[in-house]
């Protein structure tokens, strides 16, 4: 059996850590080759920065998602990191999209991707709250 969330969390890091990498080594000369400005270099570099770093919590939370197992429900599991790859997309890609293509397609992705990351934490309380032990009527007395 795959565990698809250990998967996807697998390829998110890697993407991440790409990303950091060429943030810290390429991207400042690429963007000064544009003719942008140190200032406009720096905020553009923090902004990728900022996106990677988002992104690789939410990949922890992906990771221990998915080594979860069934020790708790699948339909919210499912939706915790369906939330936290949505998240991860709007987030850190509208910043990456920021920072690296200097486009932002609509102003709304970024926050919405930040909604959809703290969706999906209310959904791992759920989950803590759904991996109480059930208490039967022989162990109740």
């Amino acid at each position: 059996m795959i565990r698809w969330t250990v998967v996807l969390a697998g390829i998110l890091g890697f993407v991440g850590v790409l990303l950091g990498a060429f943030g810290a080594h390429g991207l400042p000369d690429r963007l000064a080759a544009q003719g942008f400005g140190e200032v406009e270099v720096a905020k553009k570099v923090d902004q990728l920065e900022i996106g990677v770093r988002y992104q690789m919590f939410h990949v922890l939370a992906i990771l221990a998602i998915g080594l979860l197992g069934g020790k708790a429900s699948s339909k919210k599991r499912r939706l915790a990191t369906g939330f936290f790859l949505a998240g991860s997309a709007l987030f850190s890609g509208g910043l990456y999209s920021m920072a690296m293509l200097d486009v932002m397609g609509h102003w709304a992705i970024v926050p919405l991707g930040g909604l959809c990351f703290m969706i999906g934490w209310v959904i791992v309380v759920m989950l803590g709250t759904d991996m109480r032990p059930k208490i039967t009527g022989s162990e109740a007395s």
